[in-house]
């Protein structure tokens, strides 16, 4: 099991997560756990205050260092209590500065027993909280968010997936994009002909003959193939980082030649 542990201003927002789909399943039968901890909770003063101006001016407040840190304090020595770690988990700063997050990283995660989760408001951080206390920073893309707590939730929600038994099959996850260095191709399900009365603009389209045969190798090698293909259209950065098998390439080069027909 996994510990997820997270410093939020919003710790109702993580409902999300805990209460549906996938990620919530997994909570109620115990494949993960969540602690969460509200920086207000650990101030001095009557207003509970966590931001300030930041030094040197400028837009908006900074959150302060002192209340985030007991916070993560107080989270990583629960997990030490727990013994999830022996000295409690990587703490991770959801920051559009970080590391862009992918299935490498998450297959990371996954194989940790804890974690904790820095989410970050206003115009960010203290920077010497970062120094102090946070392990690696983590971007979800090149965007800014109003705050960490989306991105956290993402995390959670690709890292749980990862858990055996979340999906209910442990080919469902094999087969997701990224998995194996590909975008996922083409699915289809019923009925077979859709639109069925053939309205709107569209002709309607029929499910490609080769899923509906039962050769199972056949169907493989075309899923294959429209994975390759649709990797090379969208996502070619993720193919020139990938060296392909020669029946791979084969079935490249066939997708390649009909889409330039198709061109024609």
């Amino acid at each position: 099991m996994i510990r997820f542990d997270v410093v939020t201003l919003f710790p109702e927002m993580f409902a999300a997560v805990t209460h549906s789909g996938i990620s919530g399943r997994a909570l109620e039968t115990g494949l993960w756990s969540l602690g969460l901890w509200n920086p207000r909770d650990f101030t001095k003063d009557n207003y509970r205050t966590v931001d300030d101006r930041p030094y040197g001016g400028g837009p908006g407040m900074l959150m302060l260092a002192e209340p985030l840190e007991k916070a993560l304090e107080a989270a990583l020595s629960a997990q030490r209590e727990r013994k999830d770690s022996a000295g409690g988990g990587k703490v991770i700063y959801l920051s559009p500065q970080g590391r862009r997050l992918d299935h490498e990283k998450v297959m990371e995660l996954a194989g940790r027993k804890a974690v904790t989760l820095l989410c970050g408001r206003y115009e960010g951080v203290d920077e010497r909280l970062i120094r102090r206390r946070v392990d690696e920073e983590l971007s979800l893309g090149d965007y800014v968010l109003s705050g960490g707590e989306l991105a956290a939730m993402a995390v959670i929600d690709a890292v749980v997936r990862q858990i055996p038994g979340a999906l209910g099959g442990e080919q469902s996850a094999a087969e997701e994009s990224f998995v194996q260095g590909l975008l996922d191709g083409p699915q289809y399900t019923r009925p077979e002909v859709w639109p069925e009365d053939g309205t709107g603009e569209k002709v309607p389209a029929q499910v490609p003959s080769i899923l509906l045969s039962g050769h199972h190798e056949n169907i493989r090698r075309w899923r294959l193939q429209q994975a390759l293909g649709r990797t090379w259209l969208r996502r070619p950065d993720l193919l020139a980082a990938r060296k392909l098998s020669e029946e791979e390439r084969t079935l490249l080069d066939e997708f390649q030649r009909e889409c330039g027909e198709a061109g024609k």
